[in-house]
This record gives C-alpha cells, sequence and structure tokens, in this order.
C-alpha cells in the first residue's frame, strides 16, 4: 500500500464509485411502470423511498460483515475480485462457496426480473411518443408488451456479447450517472419555467440538494474521462450518435 493524494486519489474514488453506482441502479425502475400502478402520485414515491431504504440498509449490513470476516488485504485482493466469497468461505467454511453462489444466482434472477419487466415499459413509452419502433406499443394477450420485451432481449444481447463485464461497467455506469444529473437539472428547469406545477413530491432541501449532486456528478463524468478514457468514450459517443436520430425522427413527426 503507498500512500495516494490529489487528482490520482479523486480518480481511485471514481473508480471504486462505478461498483456502488451500478449497484444502487434500478431504484428508478418503478417510475417506469407508474402507469400501472394504483393512485401513482402516492404510491410510487413510497415504493422509491421504502425499495432505497431497504436496500441502504442491506448495503450497510453486508459490508459491516465483510469489514469483521475479512482485513484490509482480504477485501482488496479478495479471489476473483470476490470479497463475498471471501467472506463466506470465513464465516461457514469451504461450504461457503456454494452458500454463496446460490444466494447470488437468486439475487441475479430477482434482479433480471426486475430490470426486464420495467425496461420494456421504457421502449413502449418511447414508441408512445413516436420515438421507437410502433410496434413496440402493442401487448399480447396478456397484457404484457411482447415486442418490447423482445426487442430489449436483442439489445441486452448484443451488449452482452460486445465486452467483459468489467468494460461494460465502468461504460454504463458513466452513462447511468450522466441520465440522472440530466433527470435532476429538469427538477431545477421545471421550478424556473412551471413554478405552479402541482407536486406531489417536493425535492427535499431543495435547490442544494440538485446543485450538489450536479456537482458531484460532474465530478464524476470527468475523473472517470480522464482516468478511464477507453470505457466512459464508447457510452458518450453512443449517447450523442442518438441525438441525430432524435431530431431526425423528432422533425419527421412534426410534419
Amino acid at each position: 500500500w503507498k500512500p495516494i493524494g490529489g487528482m490520482t486519489l479523486l480518480g481511485g474514488i471514481a473508480a471504486a464509485l462505478v461498483g456502488s453506482i451500478f449497484s444502487s441502479v434500478a431504484w428508478e425502475n418503478v417510475t417506469f411502470m407508474s402507469g400501472e400502478i394504483e393512485n401513482p402520485k402516492k404510491n410510487v414515491v413510497k415504493s422509491m423511498v421504502l425499495g432505497t431504504t431497504v436496500v441502504m440498509i442491506l448495503y450497510l449490513l453486508v459490508n459491516f460483515v465483510y469489514l469483521n470476516a475479512l482485513d484490509r488485504d482480504g477485501i482488496a485482493f479478495a479471489d476473483k475480485n470476490r470479497p463475498a466469497v471471501a467472506a463466506s468461505e470465513v464465516i461457514f467454511g469451504s461450504i461457503g462457496t456454494m452458500i454463496m453462489a446460490v444466494l447470488v444466482m437468486i439475487s441475479t434472477f430477482g434482479c433480471i426480473n426486475g430490470l426486464v419487466l420495467a425496461g420494456a415499459r421504457v421502449y413502449q413509452s418511447m414508441a408512445k411518443d413516436g420515438l421507437f419502433f410502433k410496434s413496440a406499443i402493442e401487448n399480447n394477450e396478456h397484457n404484457v408488451p411482447e415486442k418490447s420485451l423482445w426487442m430489449q432481449g436483442i439489445w441486452a444481447s448484443v451488449l452482452a456479447l460486445s465486452g467483459q463485464y468489467g468494460d461494460l461497467l465502468d461504460m454504463i455506469s458513466f452513462v447511468i450517472v450522466l441520465f440522472y444529473m440530466i433527470t435532476v437539472f429538469g427538477v431545477i428547469y421545471l421550478r424556473i419555467k412551471k413554478p405552479n406545477l402541482e407536486r406531489p413530491y417536493k425535492t427535499w432541501l431543495y435547490p442544494v440538494t440538485p446543485i450538489l449532486y450536479l456537482l458531484i456528478g460532474t465530478a464524476f463524468c470527468v475523473l472517470l474521462i480522464w482516468f478511464k478514457p477507453q470505457y466512459t468514450w464508447p457510452g458518450f459517443i453512443l449517447i450523442l450518435l442518438g441525438l441525430p436520430v432524435y431530431f431526425f425522427i423528432n422533425r419527421k413527426n412534426s410534419e
């Protein structure tokens, strides 16, 4: 271990945040299905607050176990970068690997189930706004957006075959934070442009919290571009490629 400081330290913090940001993704997925939720003004906010709180508590408890079962080197240099497996082996012995594998599989299937079902609604909403294939609007006889699910599955498969998991993690985390920042900026924009708009939920400590998020998010994205350009630029370029497509479709729809 060598002492570091300055930009190197900040870059290391940004790189370490990639995993935590990815692990917190999906808290907003309930909003994708808000049109199918009873009393969304009340229940969407409730579910987001409750879900985020539960996940935060679980992560704190899990990390408490890691820190008590392993020392600093055990966490930093865990075999195949899997501290959960290493901690499980310390607690349960050789069977710990099997226990952790089962828990990870259950967690993975549960996570994928929620992401897949919610993600398909994004394609459907885009299609309703005239920004995606019209066929994505259709539901099958079970009221499920089947074609949207197929489109999502094909795109996910392309991404899965495009590189290593860690590479995708770096690229996606950068893009996710970028879109979160756009969303947060939208809160400020609407407060200025439409001050009398009905707001079932008002941002806590506004405008301090959104401005603080934008500053931290900007610093995170800049540091990733600086220290991990080979992973962040592809995601950024992919977003930029979508802009001319958006303006072309939007112009075509307005004609």
